[in-house]
Protein backbone atom coordinates (compact mmCIF):
# COMPACT_ATOMS: atom_id res chain seq x y z
CA UNK A 1 0.00 0.00 0.00
CA UNK A 2 1.28 3.26 -0.99
CA UNK A 3 0.84 7.23 0.76
CA UNK A 4 -0.65 9.17 -1.79
CA UNK A 5 -1.45 12.98 -1.84
CA UNK A 6 -4.25 13.48 -3.85
CA UNK A 7 -5.17 16.98 -5.57
CA UNK A 8 -8.76 17.44 -4.72
CA UNK A 9 -10.40 20.76 -6.79
CA UNK A 10 -14.02 19.49 -5.81
CA UNK A 11 -14.68 18.29 -9.42
CA UNK A 12 -15.98 14.98 -10.61
CA UNK A 13 -12.33 14.30 -11.67
CA UNK A 14 -10.55 13.95 -8.66
CA UNK A 15 -13.49 13.26 -6.56
CA UNK A 16 -13.27 9.54 -8.85
CA UNK A 17 -9.68 9.65 -8.28
CA UNK A 18 -10.30 9.75 -4.50
CA UNK A 19 -12.45 6.40 -5.14
CA UNK A 20 -10.07 5.06 -7.21
CA UNK A 21 -6.93 5.16 -4.80
CA UNK A 22 -9.33 4.16 -2.13
CA UNK A 23 -10.60 1.71 -3.49
CA UNK A 24 -7.23 0.18 -4.97
CA UNK A 25 -5.44 0.16 -1.07
CA UNK A 26 -3.70 2.87 -0.73
CA UNK A 27 -3.48 5.56 2.17
CA UNK A 28 -4.87 8.91 0.47
CA UNK A 29 -4.63 12.29 1.69
CA UNK A 30 -7.02 14.68 0.27
CA UNK A 31 -5.50 18.10 -0.59
CA UNK A 32 -6.89 21.39 -1.79
CA UNK A 33 -4.97 23.89 -3.48
CA UNK A 34 -6.04 27.34 -1.86
CA UNK A 35 -4.47 29.53 -5.01
CA UNK A 36 -7.43 32.31 -5.37
CA UNK A 37 -6.90 35.62 -5.06
CA UNK A 38 -9.64 36.47 -2.81
CA UNK A 39 -9.21 36.15 0.95
CA UNK A 40 -8.27 32.54 2.12
CA UNK A 41 -11.49 33.35 4.59
CA UNK A 42 -13.91 32.54 1.32
CA UNK A 43 -12.53 28.75 1.23
CA UNK A 44 -13.05 27.53 4.69
CA UNK A 45 -15.25 25.05 5.27
CA UNK A 46 -16.23 22.65 8.22
CA UNK A 47 -14.13 20.20 9.13
CA UNK A 48 -13.97 17.98 11.94
CA UNK A 49 -10.91 16.60 11.96
CA UNK A 50 -7.42 17.99 13.49
CA UNK A 51 -4.00 18.05 12.36
CA UNK A 52 -2.32 15.23 10.83
CA UNK A 53 1.12 14.10 12.13
CA UNK A 54 4.38 15.09 10.18
CA UNK A 55 2.28 17.60 8.43
CA UNK A 56 3.76 21.19 9.13
CA UNK A 57 3.14 22.57 6.00
CA UNK A 58 -0.46 21.68 5.77
CA UNK A 59 -2.69 23.99 7.01
CA UNK A 60 -6.06 21.89 8.19
CA UNK A 61 -9.45 23.70 7.22
CA UNK A 62 -10.60 25.31 10.19
CA UNK A 63 -14.30 24.98 11.65
CA UNK A 64 -16.93 27.73 10.45
CA UNK A 65 -19.32 28.29 7.99
CA UNK A 66 -17.86 29.28 4.27
CA UNK A 67 -18.97 32.70 2.49
CA UNK A 68 -19.77 31.49 -1.34
CA UNK A 69 -17.78 32.91 -3.88
CA UNK A 70 -17.37 32.13 -7.66
CA UNK A 71 -14.13 31.59 -9.57
CA UNK A 72 -11.24 29.80 -8.52
CA UNK A 73 -10.92 28.61 -5.20
CA UNK A 74 -14.31 29.11 -4.85
CA UNK A 75 -16.16 28.15 -0.85
CA UNK A 76 -18.30 25.72 -3.18
CA UNK A 77 -15.37 23.53 -4.80
CA UNK A 78 -13.76 23.59 -1.20
CA UNK A 79 -16.91 22.23 0.50
CA UNK A 80 -17.66 19.67 -2.18
CA UNK A 81 -13.86 18.50 -2.05
CA UNK A 82 -14.55 18.28 1.04
CA UNK A 83 -17.52 16.32 1.14
CA UNK A 84 -16.11 13.63 -0.95
CA UNK A 85 -12.99 12.85 1.35
CA UNK A 86 -15.68 12.41 4.17
CA UNK A 87 -17.02 9.83 2.20
CA UNK A 88 -14.27 7.88 1.52
CA UNK A 89 -12.97 8.55 5.05
CA UNK A 90 -9.73 10.10 4.32
CA UNK A 91 -7.81 13.05 5.60
CA UNK A 92 -8.21 16.47 4.24
CA UNK A 93 -6.23 19.43 4.29
CA UNK A 94 -6.19 22.87 2.41
CA UNK A 95 -2.27 24.22 0.64
CA UNK A 96 -2.60 28.31 0.85
CA UNK A 97 -0.72 28.38 -2.44
CA UNK A 98 -1.67 32.65 -2.61
CA UNK A 99 1.25 33.56 -3.26
CA UNK A 100 2.84 30.44 -5.57
CA UNK A 101 -0.51 31.24 -7.64
CA UNK A 102 0.65 34.80 -8.23
CA UNK A 103 3.34 33.51 -9.77
CA UNK A 104 1.01 32.31 -12.36
CA UNK A 105 -1.22 35.47 -12.68
CA UNK A 106 1.73 37.87 -13.15
CA UNK A 107 3.17 35.03 -16.31
CA UNK A 108 -0.48 35.86 -17.68
CA UNK A 109 -0.57 39.38 -17.78
CA UNK A 110 3.04 39.71 -18.44
CA UNK A 111 2.73 37.44 -21.60
CA UNK A 112 -0.23 39.22 -22.69
CA UNK A 113 1.22 42.54 -22.49
CA UNK A 114 4.49 41.44 -24.36
CA UNK A 115 1.95 40.28 -27.26
CA UNK A 116 2.42 36.51 -26.59
CA UNK A 117 -0.61 34.13 -26.14
CA UNK A 118 0.29 32.78 -22.28
CA UNK A 119 -1.39 29.29 -20.98
CA UNK A 120 -1.78 29.64 -17.44
CA UNK A 121 -2.97 25.68 -17.10
CA UNK A 122 0.04 24.02 -18.32
CA UNK A 123 2.15 26.55 -16.05
CA UNK A 124 0.47 25.76 -13.33
CA UNK A 125 0.26 21.97 -13.96
CA UNK A 126 4.44 22.50 -13.65
CA UNK A 127 4.64 24.91 -11.10
CA UNK A 128 2.46 23.96 -8.38
CA UNK A 129 0.17 21.04 -9.39
CA UNK A 130 3.31 18.69 -9.91
CA UNK A 131 6.14 21.29 -8.41
CA UNK A 132 4.44 22.72 -4.96
CA UNK A 133 2.36 19.22 -4.62
CA UNK A 134 5.59 17.20 -4.43
CA UNK A 135 7.15 19.55 -1.84
CA UNK A 136 4.07 18.68 0.21
CA UNK A 137 3.73 15.23 -0.27
CA UNK A 138 7.57 14.99 1.00
CA UNK A 139 6.36 16.91 4.39
CA UNK A 140 4.11 13.45 5.03
CA UNK A 141 6.23 10.21 3.49
CA UNK A 142 4.37 9.97 0.46
CA UNK A 143 5.33 8.14 -2.10
CA UNK A 144 3.27 9.66 -4.72
CA UNK A 145 1.30 12.72 -6.17
CA UNK A 146 -1.69 11.84 -8.25
CA UNK A 147 -4.48 14.08 -9.87
CA UNK A 148 -7.63 13.93 -11.72
CA UNK A 149 -5.97 14.68 -15.18
CA UNK A 150 -6.62 12.97 -18.27
CA UNK A 151 -3.32 11.21 -19.11
CA UNK A 152 -1.58 7.82 -18.23
CA UNK A 153 1.25 6.78 -16.61
CA UNK A 154 2.37 3.49 -18.22
CA UNK A 155 5.00 1.60 -16.08
CA UNK A 156 7.30 -0.64 -17.50
CA UNK A 157 10.78 -2.41 -16.49
CA UNK A 158 11.46 0.15 -14.33
CA UNK A 159 10.75 2.97 -16.26
CA UNK A 160 7.54 5.43 -16.05
CA UNK A 161 5.79 6.79 -19.39
CA UNK A 162 3.53 9.78 -20.08
CA UNK A 163 1.17 8.85 -22.42
CA UNK A 164 -2.38 10.08 -23.31
CA UNK A 165 -5.74 9.53 -21.93
CA UNK A 166 -7.70 7.02 -23.01
CA UNK A 167 -10.76 9.58 -23.81
CA UNK A 168 -9.58 11.28 -26.83
CA UNK A 169 -11.83 14.47 -26.39
CA UNK A 170 -10.54 15.23 -22.66
CA UNK A 171 -6.79 13.99 -23.37
CA UNK A 172 -4.86 16.64 -20.99
CA UNK A 173 -1.24 15.22 -21.43
CA UNK A 174 -0.53 18.32 -23.77
CA UNK A 175 -0.68 20.65 -20.21
CA UNK A 176 1.90 18.05 -18.61
CA UNK A 177 4.93 17.95 -20.74
CA UNK A 178 6.75 20.45 -18.34
CA UNK A 179 6.90 18.29 -15.27
CA UNK A 180 10.40 17.23 -14.47
CA UNK A 181 11.48 13.42 -16.08
CA UNK A 182 12.63 12.88 -11.95
CA UNK A 183 9.14 13.29 -10.85
CA UNK A 184 7.21 10.25 -13.46
CA UNK A 185 8.09 7.41 -11.37
CA UNK A 186 5.90 9.32 -8.33
CA UNK A 187 3.06 10.41 -10.74
CA UNK A 188 -0.68 8.57 -10.40
CA UNK A 189 -3.39 9.48 -13.05
CA UNK A 190 -6.41 7.35 -12.23
CA UNK A 191 -8.58 8.77 -14.41
CA UNK A 192 -6.56 8.48 -17.30
CA UNK A 193 -7.60 5.20 -18.41
CA UNK A 194 -11.30 5.74 -18.63
CA UNK A 195 -13.83 8.52 -20.72
CA UNK A 196 -15.30 11.36 -18.89
CA UNK A 197 -18.80 9.45 -19.12
CA UNK A 198 -17.66 6.55 -17.51
CA UNK A 199 -16.19 8.81 -14.75
CA UNK A 200 -19.48 10.59 -14.82
CA UNK A 201 -21.11 7.03 -14.62
CA UNK A 202 -19.09 6.30 -11.61
CA UNK A 203 -19.57 9.23 -9.61
CA UNK A 204 -23.63 8.64 -10.11
CA UNK A 205 -23.31 5.14 -9.28
CA UNK A 206 -21.16 5.75 -5.92
CA UNK A 207 -23.85 8.77 -4.71
CA UNK A 208 -20.85 11.41 -5.35
CA UNK A 209 -23.07 15.16 -5.67
CA UNK A 210 -20.29 16.61 -8.36
CA UNK A 211 -21.65 13.21 -10.59
CA UNK A 212 -23.15 16.02 -12.84
CA UNK A 213 -20.95 19.35 -11.86
CA UNK A 214 -19.68 21.19 -14.63
CA UNK A 215 -16.53 21.65 -15.92
CA UNK A 216 -13.54 24.22 -14.59
CA UNK A 217 -13.45 27.23 -17.24
CA UNK A 218 -9.78 27.05 -18.54
CA UNK A 219 -8.76 30.08 -17.12
CA UNK A 220 -9.69 30.08 -13.59
CA UNK A 221 -9.04 33.21 -12.40
CA UNK A 222 -10.58 35.62 -15.18
CA UNK A 223 -13.96 34.71 -13.62
CA UNK A 224 -15.73 37.68 -16.19
CA UNK A 225 -15.24 39.84 -19.28
CA UNK A 226 -12.39 39.46 -21.31
CA UNK A 227 -9.09 38.56 -20.49
CA UNK A 228 -7.66 41.95 -21.56
CA UNK A 229 -10.00 43.31 -18.80
CA UNK A 230 -8.09 41.43 -16.26
CA UNK A 231 -4.80 42.85 -17.78
CA UNK A 232 -5.46 45.99 -17.28
CA UNK A 233 -6.97 45.61 -14.49
CA UNK A 234 -4.06 44.32 -13.07
CA UNK A 235 -1.38 46.69 -14.51
CA UNK A 236 -3.58 50.11 -14.78
CA UNK A 237 -0.69 51.86 -15.20
CA UNK A 238 -0.08 50.28 -18.72
CA UNK A 239 -3.73 50.72 -19.98
CA UNK A 240 -3.04 53.26 -23.25
CA UNK A 241 0.03 52.39 -23.26
CA UNK A 242 0.07 49.52 -25.48
CA UNK A 243 -2.76 50.75 -28.09
CA UNK A 244 -1.73 51.16 -31.52
CA UNK A 245 -2.26 50.77 -35.29
CA UNK A 246 -4.15 47.92 -37.29
CA UNK A 247 -2.26 47.32 -40.23
CA UNK A 248 -2.11 44.63 -43.12
CA UNK A 249 0.64 42.38 -44.04
CA UNK A 250 0.59 45.06 -46.98
CA UNK A 251 1.29 47.64 -44.59
CA UNK A 252 -1.83 49.65 -44.64
CA UNK A 253 -3.50 51.12 -41.62
CA UNK A 254 -6.76 50.08 -41.31
CA UNK A 255 -7.76 51.33 -38.02
CA UNK A 256 -6.59 51.65 -33.99
CA UNK A 257 -6.95 49.25 -30.92
CA UNK A 258 -6.85 49.84 -27.63
CA UNK A 259 -4.34 47.49 -26.23
CA UNK A 260 -2.17 44.53 -27.88
CA UNK A 261 -3.26 42.24 -24.83
CA UNK A 262 -6.84 41.80 -26.46
CA UNK A 263 -5.29 39.84 -29.61
CA UNK A 264 -3.93 36.41 -30.13
CA UNK A 265 -2.38 35.07 -33.05
CA UNK A 266 -5.14 33.47 -35.35
CA UNK A 267 -8.06 36.06 -33.89
CA UNK A 268 -10.75 36.62 -36.66
CA UNK A 269 -13.25 38.12 -34.24
CA UNK A 270 -13.47 41.49 -32.50
CA UNK A 271 -11.13 43.18 -34.71
CA UNK A 272 -12.55 46.57 -34.56
CA UNK A 273 -12.14 46.80 -38.53
CA UNK A 274 -14.26 45.94 -41.31
CA UNK A 275 -12.89 44.50 -44.18
CA UNK A 276 -15.04 42.71 -46.37
CA UNK A 277 -13.89 39.42 -45.83
CA UNK A 278 -12.61 37.01 -42.94
CA UNK A 279 -8.96 38.82 -41.89
CA UNK A 280 -7.15 37.11 -39.01
CA UNK A 281 -4.27 38.24 -36.32
CA UNK A 282 -1.05 37.10 -38.26
CA UNK A 283 1.75 38.98 -35.77
CA UNK A 284 1.63 40.97 -32.99
CA UNK A 285 4.54 43.72 -32.65
CA UNK A 286 5.16 44.52 -29.36
CA UNK A 287 8.11 47.18 -30.04
CA UNK A 288 5.64 48.55 -32.35
CA UNK A 289 2.60 48.31 -30.86
CA UNK A 290 1.11 46.95 -34.15
CA UNK A 291 -1.55 44.34 -34.72
CA UNK A 292 -1.11 43.06 -38.36
CA UNK A 293 -3.98 41.20 -39.82
CA UNK A 294 -4.11 39.03 -43.17
CA UNK A 295 -6.29 36.49 -44.94
CA UNK A 296 -6.43 32.73 -43.91
CA UNK A 297 -3.29 31.71 -46.12
CA UNK A 298 -0.65 34.37 -44.74
CA UNK A 299 -1.55 32.34 -41.10
CA UNK A 300 0.58 28.85 -42.24
CA UNK A 301 3.91 28.97 -41.05
CA UNK A 302 6.24 26.01 -41.76
CA UNK A 303 8.16 25.90 -38.89
CA UNK A 304 8.60 27.41 -35.50
CA UNK A 305 11.06 27.76 -32.63
CA UNK A 306 10.99 26.80 -29.14
CA UNK A 307 12.46 27.82 -25.33
CA UNK A 308 13.21 25.76 -22.30
CA UNK A 309 12.82 22.64 -23.47
CA UNK A 310 11.62 19.89 -20.90
CA UNK A 311 12.15 16.00 -22.28
CA UNK A 312 10.97 13.00 -20.39
CA UNK A 313 13.21 11.29 -22.70
CA UNK A 314 17.23 11.10 -23.67
CA UNK A 315 16.77 13.40 -26.72
CA UNK A 316 18.82 10.17 -28.24
CA UNK A 317 15.55 8.35 -28.47
CA UNK A 318 14.05 11.35 -30.07
CA UNK A 319 12.57 9.64 -33.78
CA UNK A 320 13.68 11.43 -36.69
CA UNK A 321 9.58 11.62 -37.30
CA UNK A 322 7.27 13.03 -34.34
CA UNK A 323 4.18 14.62 -33.77
CA UNK A 324 3.58 17.93 -32.41
CA UNK A 325 0.79 19.70 -30.91
CA UNK A 326 0.69 23.50 -30.86
CA UNK A 327 -2.13 24.35 -29.21
CA UNK A 328 -4.54 22.47 -26.06
CA UNK A 329 -7.66 21.48 -28.36
CA UNK A 330 -5.90 20.39 -31.45
CA UNK A 331 -3.80 17.63 -32.74
CA UNK A 332 -0.34 16.78 -33.03
CA UNK A 333 1.21 16.97 -36.82
CA UNK A 334 3.89 15.16 -38.33
CA UNK A 335 7.12 17.05 -38.24
CA UNK A 336 10.73 16.73 -37.30
CA UNK A 337 12.84 18.39 -33.71
CA UNK A 338 16.05 19.94 -34.75
CA UNK A 339 18.95 20.98 -32.16
CA UNK A 340 19.41 24.73 -31.53
CA UNK A 341 21.81 24.10 -28.34
CA UNK A 342 23.43 21.70 -26.58
CA UNK A 343 21.31 20.91 -24.31
CA UNK A 344 17.66 20.78 -26.05
CA UNK A 345 16.32 23.78 -24.13
CA UNK A 346 16.24 25.11 -27.45
CA UNK A 347 14.70 23.20 -30.62
CA UNK A 348 12.94 24.39 -33.79
CA UNK A 349 10.01 21.81 -35.42
CA UNK A 350 10.28 21.67 -39.06
CA UNK A 351 5.84 20.05 -39.89
CA UNK A 352 5.86 17.97 -43.04
CA UNK A 353 3.18 20.58 -43.56
CA UNK A 354 2.64 24.44 -42.59
CA UNK A 355 0.38 24.93 -39.44
CA UNK A 356 -1.63 27.73 -38.90
CA UNK A 357 -1.87 30.44 -36.64
CA UNK A 358 1.55 29.34 -34.37
CA UNK A 359 0.88 31.60 -31.36
CA UNK A 360 4.18 32.32 -29.65
CA UNK A 361 3.84 31.88 -25.54
CA UNK A 362 1.73 28.57 -26.53
CA UNK A 363 3.37 24.95 -25.90
CA UNK A 364 4.66 22.87 -28.59
CA UNK A 365 4.78 18.98 -27.11
CA UNK A 366 6.32 16.30 -29.35
CA UNK A 367 4.83 13.01 -29.55
CA UNK A 368 5.95 9.78 -30.47
CA UNK A 369 2.22 8.33 -31.37
CA UNK A 370 0.66 8.58 -27.53
CA UNK A 371 3.47 9.18 -25.91
CA UNK A 372 4.69 12.56 -24.45
CA UNK A 373 8.50 13.11 -25.11
CA UNK A 374 8.68 16.59 -24.32
CA UNK A 375 8.06 20.38 -25.72
CA UNK A 376 9.10 23.84 -24.82
CA UNK A 377 7.67 26.93 -25.06
CA UNK A 378 6.79 28.63 -28.67
CA UNK A 379 9.62 31.98 -29.29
Amino acid sequence: MARVVLAMSGGVDSSVAAHLLTDAGHDVIGVFMRHGEESAQQCRVDDSGGPAAGLPVVAPMAHGRADHKQGCCSATDAADARRVAAKFKIPFYALDLQQDFRRIVDYFVDDYLNGRTPNPCVKCNHWIKFGRLFDYAAGVDADYVATGHYARMVRDGGSSRLHRGRDQNKDQSYALFGIGRDRLSRMMLPVGDFTKPQIREMAESLGLGVATKKDSQEICFVTQGHHSDFVKARRPEMVGATAGDIVTTEGDVVGQHAGIEAFTIGQRKKLGVAMGEPYFVVRIDPDTKQVVIGKKPELQRPRLSAVDGNWLVDRSELPPKVGVQIRYNSTAKPASVQWANETGTEFEVQFDDPQEAIAPGQAAVVYDGDRVLGGGWIR
